[in-house]
């Protein structure tokens, strides 16, 4: 299924699993809740609190293609299926979300002991083909990721099968000598024989929310992003800060050089030297700790459900990379 172009901004979001819920959470925190149309069975919905936004449910390898095309504005889908899709160029990683955590890599057979590194792989790809006189195979469905980590591994010698089931699988079922796969814990890769290599993790991949460059980013469609990411970061500002509110007799000398030592910024001053502080999260009880200690008899250290700033760094980035016909 693809997504296409109607009357809103498009939202490409996966269609199923866990990678749903994640994505449906990180909006729900961020007060965007995901609503389908009729029910599970409907692949079009909506963004309630944000109007002028059109949900596609796509699977994770779709949403990489609508974005990579312009059918859909933005997205969540996996890093590795970006970079597999060679799809770089054509769209912009805007930020990691924390969940759909998984490495691509390299894993042979347990029984090839003396085999750890990629530098052994190529020795025993060039024994294999002089034994057997065919080039040692490699099941994968990850083909572009795998032939530019290989070549730049030095490994020439080899053979891609493309892996359309389960590609753990392989090796036991004759198909292939090694694998090129996607893996969470490395369980399943250990209960059919295999050992990923010392320096055979390809990428370390997570869900992000990413952009298109080729949709059309209208004024209309800029201001809705506009309006998604500033709730995005209003909620990761918030998760990742603490607001602290006491009241100084007075401020001590060199106090906005040791506020810049904990990393936090003066928010506002008010009548007789009530103030309120940002601070990161780490950082809130030993900066509550030190103003006590400079006469304030008590410090409020609280977590806001969010924290809008002028500042929109999601937003700027996502400017930055369109390309000036796109936003025309």
């Amino acid at each position: 299924m693809s997504a296409f172009i109607g009357a809103g901004l498009v939202l490409a979001v996966p269609s199923k699993g866990r990678l749903q819920e994640n994505a449906n959470a990180f909006f729900g925190r961020a007060g965007l809740t995901v609503t389908q149309g009729r029910g599970a069975r409907d692949y079009r919905g909506a963004l309630a609190g944000v109007e002028g936004v059109e949900v596609a449910f796509l699977s994770a390898s779709e949403i990489v293609k609508n974005l990579a095309s312009g059918a859909a504005h933005l997205g969540v889908t996996g890093e590795d299926l970006v970079r597999e899709a060679q799809a770089e160029s054509r769209v912009t990683l805007l930020t990691p979300l924390g969940f759909g955590h998984a490495n691509v890599v390299v894993a042979v057979p347990q029984a090839w002991i003396d085999v750890r590194t990629m530098a052994d792989l190529e020795d025993v790809a060039s024994a294999f083909r002089a034994r057997r006189g065919e080039r040692m195979r490699v099941a994968t469905k990850y083909v572009n990721t795998t032939r530019a980590f290989f070549r730049q591994k030095g490994v020439t010698d080899y053979h891609i099968v493309e892996s359309l089931g389960a590609t753990e699988g392989a090796p036991a079922a004759g198909q292939a000598e090694l694998i090129v796969d996607i893996t969470s814990t490395g369980a399943t890769l250990e209960a059919n024989g295999l050992k990923i290599l010392d320096d055979g993790v390809i990428l370390r991949s997570q869900a992000n929310l990413v952009a298109s460059l080729g949709a059309g980013w209208t004024p209309q469609w800029r201001e809705v992003a506009r309006k998604i990411l500033s709730r995005i970061v209003a909620e990761g500002e918030a998760r990742a800060t603490r607001e602290l509110i006491a009241t100084l007799p007075r401020e001590p000398e060199g106090f906005d050089a040791r506020l810049s030592a904990f990393g936090a910024r003066l928010s506002r001053r008010a009548a007789e030297g009530r103030i309120t502080l940002f601070a990161p999260r780490a950082e809130a009880p030993a900066l509550a700790d030190w103003l006590i200690g400079q006469g304030a008899e008590d410090v409020i250290v609280r977590q806001s459900d969010y924290v809008f700033t002028a500042r929109n760094p999601l937003y700027e980035l996502l400017i930055a990379s369109l390309p000036e016909a796109v936003k025309a």
